[in-house]
């Protein structure tokens, strides 16, 4: 049925409409040339490059098919924590005939205990890929914002969490671990104000063109090039998205865009945040959008080399400060 220039213009509108609301976040994109990095960054870039280089190089492949990197994966994660001064604790359950283990630490608020910041990432890697981007750049940031916060006193308790059993097969299935954590704190009644999942946040690239998205009426609101990180979420976590990046905003000088949009669209659920949203909870993915960007996504080419590790630092830099403003709303201005 053919429909009147009124009414095609209509749905151009409305469709519009929908797009900019799911896109509008406060703050403004930074589109400068990055500042030299200071001495902390310097600092915590050797750090990140360590971590990586562990995970994804010393170790590799990371799956109940290599069980054995797995676990020493897990290890790594949690000596490190432990040699930052936290106590660890492991949730193991079966999977594939294997036990398997969710590692979590914390810092206890000091005014709101039983509000939860939780910042999450998978550790395992796809079978046939080391897993440098997707994700021990995430597993890396997840530690290094540990060191950055640790002793810190903070309002809020701040959990970080490495879960096991993000990849296929397990991906949005029982067995996956971020999906035992969320319901295990949904039936505890744990009050997850606020979660993030740290998903493939290691690599950019400048070059026009090389950013692609999922819908094509993306490319009118986001730039061409994979230089930016970004803030994604679903319809009911757009507070979150819009405070979070804003907060990343007002502390980092690093290009950053954002979207809430429904969460059955194509890339907006693929992580753990996924796992949290079913069981009611405010969560979102900070990513350097995987596979829309790097073309060593779940390869064998996805080895530590390919890391950005100067912009990572920056990145994880200012997502130290959001988790800061999120733990320590008073001091952020909420109410």
């Amino acid at each position: 049925m053919l429909v009147g220039p009124g009414v095609a213009l209509a749905i151009v509108i409305l469709l519009l409409g929908w797009v900019i609301y799911m896109t509008d976040m406060p703050g403004v994109a930074h589109t400068d040339t990055l500042n030299p990095p200071g001495a902390r960054e310097i600092a915590m870039r050797r750090n990140l490059e360590q971590h990586i280089e562990i995970l994804a190089g010393v170790i590799g492949e990371r799956n109940v098919w290599r069980h054995d990197n797995l676990e020493k994966a897990a290890v790594y994660i949690e000596n490190t924590l432990r040699d930052m001064g936290y106590g660890v604790t492991a949730q193991t359950f079966p999977s594939a005939g294997r036990k398997v283990r969710n590692l979590e630490a914390e810092i206890v608020g000091t005014l709101l205990p039983d509000d939860v910041v939780l910042i999450g990432a998978h550790y395992d890697s796809v079978q046939g890929s080391p897993g440098a981007d997707d994700n021990a750049s995430g597993v890396a940031a997840l530690l290094e914002i540990a060191r950055l916060l640790a002793q810190m006193p903070l309002l809020r308790t701040v959990r970080f969490v490495a879960f096991a059993n993000e990849e296929a097969p397990f991906f949005h299935t029982r067995e996956m671990g971020s999906h035992v954590y969320a319901r295990r704190a949904r039936e505890q009644r744990v009050n997850i104000v606020a979660m993030f999942s740290l998903e493939s946040i290691g690599y950019y690239d400048d070059t026009p063109d090389s950013q692609h998205y999922p819908l094509p009426l993306y490319t009118l609101f986001y730039p061409d090039s994979g230089s930016y990180i970004a803030f994604v979420g679903n319809l009911c976590s757009r507070t979150l998205v819009r405070q979070s990046i804003g907060s990343f905003r007002r502390h980092s000088a690093f290009p950053s865009e954002g979207v809430a949009a429904p969460g059955w669209m194509r890339g907006i659920h693929w992580s753990d945040h996924w796992s949290f949203w079913q069981e009611g909870y405010p969560a979102l993915m900070v990513t350097d959008t995987a596979l829309f960007r790097n073309p060593h996504y779940h390869s064998e080419s996805d080895t530590p080399d390919k890391i950005d590790y100067p912009r990572l630092a920056r990145v994880v830099s200012g997502l130290a400060k959001v988790t800061m403003d999120l733990a320590n709303p008073q001091a952020a201005g909420e109410s």
